[in-house]
């Protein structure tokens, strides 16, 4: 049997992405990325907790969130988790978990101020298609009842 590593995050930013490029140029976006829980706890007081998540984004898509997301932006980001390990410079092992972003969906509505990063305008959100729906208000009296039960 097949294992499963994905994550599904929808939160907000903590900071603006920053981009930098590999030798490659391929363009690598990393950003802080907050969801929160709100609960009673057992006095009936409202509590919150936050964790906050590290994001990579990588090529097109890590441009993509370079150019539209701002800290606070509203995101829903899915993809694996992945855990990085290095020695640090006194020879100490360290590591890091991020998600790494294959799926970003923005979520703010159009003309939500939310960012507190540089401004920019957010391109219009296309109006999606929906078909009209039937007329269900029909009058009943001309059906027929040769219905069999």
């Amino acid at each position: 049997m097949s294992s499963l590593n994905k994550a599904m995050l929808i939160g907000r930013l903590g900071e603006d992405p920053t981009v930098n490029y590999t030798q490659s140029n391929t363009a690598v976006a990393n950003f802080s990325m907050a969801t929160s829980e709100r609960y009673k706890d057992k006095n009936g007081e409202q509590q919150e907790t936050t964790e906050w998540h590290r994001v990579v984004a990588w090529g097109r898509l890590a441009e993509i969130c370079q150019e539209y997301l701002k800290k606070g932006s509203l995101v829903y980001i899915e993809g694996p988790i992945t855990t990085k390990q290095w020695e640090d410079k006194d020879g100490n092992k360290r590591y890091t978990t991020e998600i790494k972003a294959l799926t970003m969906q923005m979520l703010d509505t159009k003309g939500d101020n939310q960012g507190g990063g540089s401004g920019g305008s957010r391109p219009a959100k296309s109006k999606p298609q929906t078909e009209k729906a039937p007329d269900l208000s029909q009058n009943f009296d001309d059906m027929d009842d040769d219905l069999p039960f």
